[in-house]
């Protein structure tokens, strides 16, 4: 009978709201500059193609509702950014998912924060190399728990927004996606396979900026349960 020689790492999971079930995470993909106004302050126009970029499952902080969770200040980094976003949870997997599909295969949403390290990200487009480290580092996405589809309201036309210490500083509403959750699926599906256990946060809002240690986050999306960290 074969062991692992080492001991195996930690299934990733994320919480279900009013539940003691867990979500385990496969892979997390990322949309980029998926709102308009957001694409502007990053300095493009236009609805170009949609492109992706992944995390790490284990970069995922699962923060129980009305708590608030610890996200250490990543290294490395003096230009830390928040991005709020939609989060979709993939429940039956595929390949080459039609957009008309795409709901069937959706098991859930949840507020996460894809965390950024800006000036890291910055300098390797200068260089015309790989982002992941500006964006796949440890404790990078922190999530509120998942709340299946069936409970989840209208996420397509609702309001996502994100404080600062109290302080607004992204809002907009999910309609303003340019590459909206099924079409995104049908793109994505055309270029992996996705699985049961996938998360796809989808791209965040204009007002991103930069937060330092100490700060509080808080943010969410109507109709899900927010999310709040403090950075350490």
């Amino acid at each position: 009978m074969s062991h692992y020689v080492i001991p195996a790492p930690q299934q990733a999971s994320v919480p279900v709201h009013g539940s003691s079930d867990l979500f385990p995470v496969h892979r997390i993909y990322c949309v980029g500059r998926n709102y308009e106004e957001h694409a502007k302050e990053m300095g493009f126009t236009g609805r170009e193609a949609p492109f992706f970029f992944m995390k790490p499952a284990d970069a995922i902080v699962p923060v129980a509702v009305g708590t608030t969770g610890e996200v250490p200040y990543p290294t490395l980094t003096s230009n830390l950014h928040h991005e709020i976003e939609l989060v979709v949870a993939i429940g039956k997997g595929g390949k080459n998912i039609s957009a008309a599909d795409a709901a069937q295969h959706i098991w859930g949403y949840a507020v996460g924060l894809d965390m950024t390290r800006r000036d890291l990200q910055g300098e390797m487009k200068k260089q015309g190399r790989p982002w992941e480290i500006g964006k796949a580092f440890e404790a990078s996405a922190p999530i509120a728990p998942l709340v299946p589809a069936a409970q989840a309201g209208d996420v397509n036309n609702a309001d996502i927004w994100l404080q600062v210490n109290g302080a607004e500083r992204q809002r907009s509403n999910v309609s303003k996606l340019i590459w909206n959750i099924a079409e995104t699926i049908e793109v994505l599906s055309q270029a992996w396979e996705l699985q049961a256990g996938d998360l796809i946060f989808t791209g965040t809002p204009e007002g991103v900026a930069a937060v330092v240690k100490g700060d509080v986050l808080e943010g969410g999306v109507a109709g899900l349960p927010s999310l709040k960290i403090q950075l350490v």
